[in-house]
Parts: structure tokens; sequence; C-alpha cells
């Protein structure tokens, strides 16, 4: 009887190793988090989006010849460049084969959701409250407003 060739128990093969990140891809995502600064162009202008790089990883983990292939401007792409440059992968071992990978990748910038001025910070609480009334009474029912504003800053 032949063996049938079942996709399912098929493994794959690698017959080169390529170069990885320390850590897996959650590392990845961790050390581009950790080391992106929003350009300050950017945000003044309320850019934000994807900038789309290719870099090489020599033989020994170095990063080499970082290129923006789609980017957004104000900042960004530089910004993405010199996050990507700052990254050291773990080197392949190939039985003495030295390679260099093209990788792809992907950097997103979103706006921060609250933007606070660093001179003076406010916080405003708006609260308001129904007093229920008995339900005989033809009166309207009372409410009842309170404003608060907290100023925090050098005074």
């Amino acid at each position: 009887m032949m063996k049938q060739n079942d996709p399912k128990n098929q493994k794959k093969k690698t017959f080169l190793r390529i170069p990885t990140f320390p850590g897996g891809k959650d590392a990845y995502q961790q050390f581009i988090k950790d080391n992106v600064v929003y350009p300050e162009q950017a945000l003044s202008n309320k850019v934000e989006g994807s900038v789309y790089l290719v870099y090489t990883v020599n033989n020994i983990g170095e990063i080499m010849d970082v290129e923006v292939t789609k980017g957004i401007g104000f900042g960004c792409d530089e910004e993405a460049i010199r996050v990507i440059r700052l990254m050291k992968y773990d080197p392949a071992r190939n039985r003495g084969v030295k390679m260099t990978v093209e990788m792809k990748t992907r950097i997103n910038f979103k706006l921060p959701e609250v933007s606070v001025n660093k001179e003076q910070s406010e916080i405003q609480l708006n609260y308001s409250s129904t007093i229920p009334q008995k339900l005989e009474s033809p009166e309207p029912k009372s409410q009842a407003v309170y404003n608060y504003s907290i100023n925090l800053g050098s005074e």
C-alpha cells in the first residue's frame, strides 16, 4: 500500500534559516512601541497613518539599507527609519552559509487620545441630579446641577 500525501501531516520544510528578532513577534512589537517617538511636526499637523519599510538583515543580525516604500511624511518616515536602525536580530545559523535577508514591516502612527498641555491641565466634572418628588405633587421635579473645574499646573 502506498502512502498518500496528507496535507495535514506534512511538515513545513525550511532549508535556510532567517534571522529572528529576540523574543519573537510580541517582543518586536513591544520594541517598536517603546522606541517610537511621535514627531512634533506630525502632532501639530494631526498626521497619522502607516509607514511601510524594507530593510536588510545581514548574517550577524545587523540592520542595513533601510528604505521607506510608502511614507506619510511630517517626520514619521525619518522616525520609522531611526527605530528600525536601533534593532538587532539574532543571527541565523546556516552551516557556514552567510546570507542577508530582506525584511518588510509597517510602523503605525496613531495620534494620542488626549493631548495634554504641559503648562496647565484642566479637568472638568459636570454632575446633575434629579430629586424625586411625591407623585401627588403638581410641582415639576427639581434638579440640582453642579459644575467643578480643577486646574493643575505650576502657579
